[in-house]
């Protein structure tokens, strides 16, 4: 009864402490003015950017401007007829600058606008599709946007480059996820150079006025996801299942470290959950797999965390059970948390640095367990053998 009594009172405690878990998880920050790092500059809204865009971007009336993302500013109009028009501006010194409309919140498969002044100070601004996450696979003049017939415009201004751009959609034009981008290479033959830093925001063009028009940040939500994960389950958790498998000896130091160490990994696999599940219901992600083995290592952390409130006694005759399934549910726990951080990283789109950053933790944790799985092994080979009791020695006479 005192272990179902401790169980309860947990799962109290993880009900409290749920929102504070997702506030933790999902810094994100709703981008809005004077934000700092995600708000961009409120300043650069009072420019009338009308009185030197040429028409139909000169002449529009009802303009909704919006700090967005560091000097990001996004200026747009849109009307009965689903037309929106597209003013994007942001401080400018030499290289690209673009934004992309994408379907699930992933650059892979959507389609941007880039603009640049070339070398000999010609403005450009083209469609992109962005068929891969490699250079050769994002492709100039192809794309899905449904641009109208008018022309796209480029303008420098100040310390500002500004794109403008026409669409006409089916729809309204409601919540949607935008890719916003920057490198300081100026593009040869229209071919980009690598990204020096990008975001991804849901972004609400259906707002009516400039204060309740609201964007999310998930692309730092996809990051905090994925930092989370790695840190639960790609590193406290292994830690924790370490422990009792190398340092029973030293008793009962390694089952209280074993306790704290599973308990702090299963609080930060729940809080990646939660924001996974807050990322799935905002931008409606169809990935089904990573979904399902999420919410399956989630399921066996809690099965591991009622062992530890029905652990029975060392001398019951169902310890020897409790032992198989303890074990083996944790190992497979583990082993399908490392799973869904590799393929969360591969769906996520993440770049090599997030590949070579897991692949080194992980490469960590496999030299740390064969090490100590070697030291164990010696240390039991240098046990004295026990003298066979048939054999005795003559008793002195």
């Amino acid at each position: 009864m005192a272990n179902l009594r401790y169980f309860v009172g947990f799962c109290v405690l993880i009900l409290v402490l749920e929102p504070k878990l997702l506030a933790l998880a999902d810094d994100s920050g709703n981008v809005g003015v004077g934000s700092g790092r995600g708000g961009g500059v409120p300043e650069l809204c009072n420019i009338d950017a009308r009185s030197f865009l040429p028409p139909p971007y000169g002449n529009l009336s009802s303009v909704i401007c919006k700090p967005i993302w560091n000097t990001f500013i996004l200026r747009y109009s849109h009307d009965e007829d689903n037309v929106v028009n597209i003013i994007l501006s942001s401080v400018y010194t030499t290289g690209w600058v673009g934004i992309g409309f994408s379907k699930d919140g992933k650059m892979v498969g959507s389609s941007a606008m880039v603009g640049w002044i070339n070398r000999k100070g010609h403005a450009k601004i083209k469609q992109f599709y962005l068929q891969g996450s490699k250079e050769w696979e994002v492709i100039p003049d192809k794309g899905e946007l449904p641009l109208t017939g008018i022309p796209s415009s480029l303008v420098i201004h100040g310390p500002s480059i500004y794109l403008a751009f026409q669409l006409k959609f089916e729809n309204h034009l409601a919540r949607q996820p935008i890719i916003l981008a920057f490198g300081t290479r100026i593009p040869k033959h229209s071919h980009l150079s690598h990204h020096d830093d990008k975001t991804t925001i849901l972004f609400d063009f259906s707002a009516g006025s400039h204060v309740s028009a609201a964007s999310t940040n998930f692309g730092q939500m996809k990051k905090n996801h994925g930092v989370l994960g790695i840190i639960g389950w790609g590193l406290i958790l292994p830690i924790g299942a370490i422990v009792p498998r190398y340092f029973k000896h030293k008793d009962p130091l390694w089952y209280y470290l074993h306790s704290v160490l599973q308990f702090i990994g299963f609080a930060i696999g729940l809080a990646t959950v939660i924001l996974g599940k807050r990322l799935y219901n905002l931008i409606h992600a169809d990935f089904p797999s990573h979904r399902g083995i999420g919410i399956f290592v989630l399921v066996l952390s809690i099965l591991q965390i009622l062992a530890f409130f029905l652990r029975p006694n060392k001398d019951a005759k169902t310890r020897k059970f409790w032992n198989w399934y303890h074990h083996w549910v944790g190992r497979f726990a583990l082993f399908f948390g490392a799973l869904n951080i590799v393929l969360g990283i591969q769906i996520g789109g993440a770049g090599s640095d997030w590949k070579i950053g897991y692949g080194f933790l992980l490469g960590i944790v496999i030299v740390t367990v064969i090490v100590l799985e070697v030291l164990a092994y010696l240390r039991r080979s240098e046990k004295p053998t026990p003298l066979d009791p048939s054999f005795q020695m003559n008793p002195v006479e």
